[in-house]
This record gives structure tokens, C-alpha cells and sequence, in this order.
């Protein structure tokens, strides 16, 4: 089994991420974490084959979770797991032994397609003593298809499977949306008019943006996390 560590401050899309590990054969979550200081401490403690990382935390940024994990020779693999679409920060990423770089709001599919061609590569590692050229291309040019059989279709069941989702409190977020439909509004205004958890609020946005109702809008800071805003689409 491959020991895998999720690195994620918030708490529902730790959930969400443990979810979906759950999902794809071959993995074991050894746990899940929401800061980079603890992530460090779990690393040194348990040496994850596989992390699953975060950029943006209250404290720091993931990408330097990652240049310190290079620094002190730790064999770990990391996928970053983020809002963040810079494409410096992509090719830092890169740069620094990242296997897969995953975009949020992201689909099963997508998740499940990236830990499979990962354990797919490991498998062909231990199997083979003395690499040819051929192999070589076969891994840097990622020429591999994933087996059928591993293949499967996203579908919103995916999200609602993780915990259950009241109808009811569904449409009423529609509802609270709508009314503010001329401009985005956060999971905590969501939260503030229903009088339900920003956690709660959340993952109902979440959903409604992967089933295509609402836009997701990202508003930049000048420090942390980007300010996530949800707009309902006209149709």
C-alpha cells in the first residue's frame, strides 16, 4: 500500500480529499494535517511515500514545504493539490519534484487519474533492475495510458457520497444566491444570511460549481489565501 499524507488548512477539502483517497485502490491515508509545521513532523515521524499538498496557509506556502522536503534528501513524492494557477508557481512546483499538479476545484476523475499513473510508475520502478531508453520515454513522456479498468467517470454522487447533502438546504442556497445574482458572494455571507456553518455553505458551493450552476470568481489579496466568490450562472 502506498502511505499517503494530505496537507490542507481547511477542513472541508481535507474531507474531500480523504473522500476521494478512499476511493482509489492501493492507497492508505496515514493522516491528514493543516499545517506545514505539522506536516514536517508527521514526514520525519512516518516517511509518506506520497504527499498531498496545499499551497496556501495561514503560515507559509506549500512550495517551500516541498523545497525542504528536497533539501533534506526526504524520499517523498509530492502532488500539490491547489487554487493557485500561477504559472510561476506551477514551474516552482515542478522544478522541485512535484509528480502532478492538480487546479480547484477538481473532479474525481482528475484526482483518481493522477494517484494511478503515480502508482503505476512506482509498480514499474521495482519491477524493472536497469532502465532502457524505451522506459525512460515511456515515464518522462508519460506515453502510458491508464488501464480502463481504471478509468471511471466523475459524477456529482462522488461529492455527495462523502457526507450527505439536505435537498432542502440546497435549494435554499439557490435561493439566497439568486437574490444576489448581479454580484459574487462568499461561502460566509452564505453563511451569515442562512444561519448555517461557513464549512456547511461551503460545500454546497463547491457542489453547485461542479454541477455548473455557479462561477467560481478568485479575489487576489496582497497576502494569503485568495478570497473565494460564487456567481449564479444565467441560464
Amino acid at each position: 500500500m502506498i502511505k499517503v499524507l494530505i496537507v490542507e488548512d481547511d477542513p472541508m477539502v481535507r474531507e474531500i480529499n480523504e473522500g476521494f483517497l478512499g476511493k482509489v485502490e492501493g492507497f492508505i491515508l496515514l493522516k491528514s494535517v493543516g499545517s506545514i509545521e505539522k506536516a514536517k513532523e508527521e514526514i520525519l515521524k512516518n516517511k509518506p511515500d506520497l504527499i498531498l499538498l496545499d499551497v496556501f496557509f495561514p503560515q507559509g506556502v506549500g512550495t517551500e514545504l516541498l523545497k525542504w522536503i528536497r533539501i533534506n534528501d526526504i524520499k517523498s513524492d509530492v502532488i500539490l493539490i491547489t487554487a493557485q494557477k500561477s504559472m510561476e508557481t506551477v514551474e516552482e512546483a515542478f522544478r522541485y519534484g512535484a509528480v502532478d499538479y492538480i487546479i480547484k476545484p477538481f473532479v474525481f476523475k482528475r484526482f483518481k487519474e493522477a494517484l494511478v499513473q503515480y502508482k503505476d510508475r512506482k509498480r514499474k520502478f521495482k519491477a524493472i533492475e536497469d532502465a532502457e531508453q524505451e522506459f525512460i520515454d515511456e515515464i518522462a513522456l508519460k506515453e502510458s495510458n491508464t488501464n480502463s479498468e481504471e478509468e471511471e467517470e466523475y459524477n456529482d454522487n462522488d461529492i455527495r457520497d462523502i457526507k450527505g447533502v439536505s435537498q432542502h438546504t440546497y435549494e435554499k442556497i439557490i435561493e439566497c444566491i439568486s437574490k444576489n445574482k448581479e454580484e459574487a458572494i462568499t461561502a460566509q455571507e452564505v453563511a451569515d444570511l442562512m444561519g448555517i456553518s461557513r464549512i456547511t455553505a461551503r460545500r454546497y458551493l463547491d457542489l453547485l460549481e461542479r454541477e455548473g450552476k455557479v462561477i467560481l470568481e478568485m479575489e487576489y489579496g496582497k497576502i494569503g489565501r485568495p478570497l473565494n466568490k460564487y456567481k449564479l450562472i444565467n441560464r
